[in-house]
């Protein structure tokens, strides 16, 4: 029972339905040139999901606050004319909606003037790869006045309350760290000067807007990096920021040069849930126990806050990617319909890697996020038609869904004995537990929409009749992997990765793989024996980092094999997203794996591989060398739907297996199934049909 979640909660003026808050995210939905229409749809669906407050993704409160050209700037007509109509949006939808205030600082992008990013001092940022321009005394102040009309601007446009970004290594943040504030004046110096420019930022912004308008601020709970700001200078802003008048506290974790990982699927859930308890304790000890505090950070299930929130040091619980994963995310964990959750799976992928650059933000497990308006969610009345599915994979399951919630007749044909392929596969590797998760969310959706799924059934030129009968087919019979050739490969010793993976405790305590992909790092991960599950306090602890309830010893990571990762040339790991390779790849050298580049395969041997490296020839042993060279398209079928004349489509890996990745498959399969419902229209629905063709 979620008791806890679901109590509403008063914040200033504004009451709350739950305790849930969706948190901001940037989407690059921002500045599209469609007066906001795509941002309205996004946050509207949310809110007919059950979400309460929604937070938008931040807007800068003057052009040298951007985050980068996906960025809305308050100063500009256009952004105010997209948020008034998402405001419109979510207010038709019943929910409530604020306006993240935000200033990016060291972390904004170089002008295309050239000029620098504006920031306390002239720090270097790893982030954005340039050296900021220490703010002038009269910038600073002219920056807390731009937060001042922002608030302002956000009362006109008919906001519900204001969230000021103060965290996550952002300007606010820049200030209250030693690391970044390095000035001797008014704005620093010491610990009471770094803590002015937020306090005298949330006094422009309450003096901005009537009594009763909620304000929240966002600070940062632990900067995680070296030279961040101390514990005792967080708790005393906390303790500032509530008597110069903010009406709940949110408390974000970590920069975005922090070596600590903090939203990665390697991250236990919950794990940051301690920092905000600590905020709200020092609120309680100074006398301002009332406001409200907000934690936030890796939560996917609302059975998790239901956890945090019932402690009583937490007020409420921010989540935003698992709304992107899953809109209706609340009502569906209201009704106690947990399974159905499509549940965020953090992978970074179509969110946090995008981002940072200009691409629609979108998700893995759900590729109609950020694109709400292209494709309806909900069958129109008369539709009518019978579709077949060729391959349960990732692919192939998001087409079925995609059809069937169309109102279409669907029928799913899958060669092997489960459905997930790939994926199911990689539910196995360390921190991707909950792909299967997704899996099993497919299957049982599929059930609940009368689609049934047909396993071990290959289909072939005896299904031609069944084809015939089928108004337009999606091909989604994935991959292979590709066998190189290469002398001794044949070898009984030598394994595709599908074989590994599938069965990992078959392999010998020396392991050689062959490919540095980012299938070849997951299964060294897997095999080398990293940490599958840890708890919260073992994750901190393995940081050197104290566990809210104490300090916790690190289990010790004993290396399970000896495994090598070798390829002929470029990084390992390449085609991980940019947020997680670092963390996975300080996960296998913590696993003791050996990397090697720029190596030349010269054969395998029964004893291990041979390669040449530096105009060396040298012997890697092993007992067993597994291929992850890559894969080939499948598409068989093809010649048979051709015969059938029926009309298809093809998605994921079986319509190009180069650079093959999850969050490619599910949009491919999203789309795949609205262009085979145009095509069968466009050809009418008799027996007549000119020949199919891939798409």
């Amino acid at each position: 029972m979620l008791n806890h979640v679901f109590r509403p909660l008063a914040i200033a003026g504004l009451t709350v339905p739950h305790r849930i808050v969706m948190g901001a995210m940037h989407l690059n939905l921002e500045t599209l040139d469609d007066d906001g229409a795509a941002l309205a749809a996004f946050y509207a669906e949310r809110v007919r999901g059950g979400a309460g407050l929604v937070v938008t993704g931040g807007s800068a409160v003057n052009p040298a606050g951007s985050g980068g050209p996906g960025y809305g700037v308050l100063d500009d007509e256009r952004h105010r004319s997209a948020l008034r109509r998402a405001v419109d949006a979510v207010h038709d939808a019943g929910g409530l909606i604020a306006l993240q205030l935000f200033h990016a600082g060291r972390y904004a992008p170089a002008g295309p003037d050239g000029g620098e990013p504006l920031a306390p001092s002239a720090v270097y940022s790893r982030f954005s790869r340039t050296a900021p321009r220490a703010m002038t005394e009269e910038e600073v102040a002219g920056t807390v006045a731009a937060f001042g009309r922002g608030a302002r601007a956000a009362c006109a446009l008919g906001f519900d309350a204001v969230e000021v970004m103060g965290s996550e290594g952002y300007l606010i943040n820049q200030f209250t760290a030693p690391l970044t504030n390095l000035r001797d004046d008014a704005w620093g110096g010491d610990p009471v000067r770094r803590r002015r420019f937020p306090i005298e930022v949330l006094r422009a912004v309450r003096a901005s807007v009537e009594p009763a308008f909620p304000v929240l601020f966002r600070m940062s709970g632990a900067d995680l990096i070296e030279d961040g700001t101390p514990w005792q200078e967080t708790a005393a802003l906390a303790v500032e920021l509530a008597a110069a008048g903010a009406d709940a506290l949110a408390v974000g974790i970590g920069w975005h040069e922090s070596p600590v990982p903090t939203v990665q699927s390697q991250v236990p859930a919950g794990t940051w849930a301690g920092y905000a308890q600590r905020v709200k304790r020092a609120l309680r000890a100074a006398g301002h126990g009332t406001v409200p505090v907000i934690a936030s950070n890796r939560f996917n299930r609302l059975t998790q806050a239901e956890d945090v929130l019932a402690g009583g040091d937490v007020d409420l619980v921010a989540m935003a990617r698992p709304f992107l994963a899953d809109p209706a995310i609340i009502d569906k964990s209201r009704t106690g319909a947990d399974a159905s959750v499509d549940l965020c799976i953090a992978c970074n992928e179509a969110c946090i890697d995008r981002s940072f650059g200009t691409e629609r933000v979108s998700c893995l497990v759900n590729p109609r996020a950020g694109h709400e308006r292209d494709f309806p969610a909900r069958p129109s009345a008369g539709r009518r038609g019978r579709y077949a599915v060729i391959g349960a994979g990732l692919a192939g399951l998001e087409a079925a869904r995609t059809l069937a919630r169309l109102g279409y007749k669907v029928e799913v044909y899958e060669e092997a004995d489960e459905p997930g392929g790939q994926f199911r596969l990689a539910a196995r590797v360390p921190g991707k537990a909950d792909f299967a998760a997704t899996v099993r969310q497919r299957e049982e959706e599929l059930a609940g929409l009368g689609v049934p799924v047909y396993l071990g059934h290959r289909v072939g030129a005896r299904d031609v009749p069944l084809l015939r009968a089928m108004d337009g087919v999606v091909l989604a019979t994935g991959v292979r992997p590709h066998r190189p050739e290469l002398p001794g490969a044949d070898l009984p010793h030598v394994l595709d990765y599908a074989r590994a993976l599938a069965d990992p405790d078959a392999l010998g305590p020396r392991v050689v793989v062959i490919g540095g992909g980012g299938i070849a790092v997951d299964l060294a991960h897997l095999l080398a024996g990293g940490l599958p599950a840890p708890t919260a306090e073992e994750f901190l602890a393995s940081r050197a980092l104290t566990a809210p309830s104490g300090s916790v010893t690190a289990s010790a990571r004993a290396a399970v094999r000896q495994v090598t990762v070798m390829r002929r040339g470029g990084r390992i790991g390449t085609g991980i997203g940019p947020s997680t390779r670092w963390v996975v790849m300080a996960e296998l050298r913590a696993c003791g794996v050996r990397l090697l580049t720029g190596v030349a395969y010269r054969e395998i041997t029964p004893e291990g591989v041979v390669v040449e490296a530096e105009g060396g020839t040298t012997l890697v042993g092993a007992d067993h060398v597994v291929l992850a060279t890559g894969q080939e398209s499948r598409q068989e079928v093809a010649a048979v739907l051709r015969e059938a004349g029926v009309p298809f489509e093809i998605a994921g890996g079986a319509a190009d297996a180069r650079a093959l990745n999850a969050v490619r498959a599910t949009a491919q399969g999203l789309r795949a199934a609205h262009r085979v419902v145009e095509r069968a229209g466009a050809l009418g629905t008799g027996k007549q049909r000119r020949p199919g063709r891939g798409g």
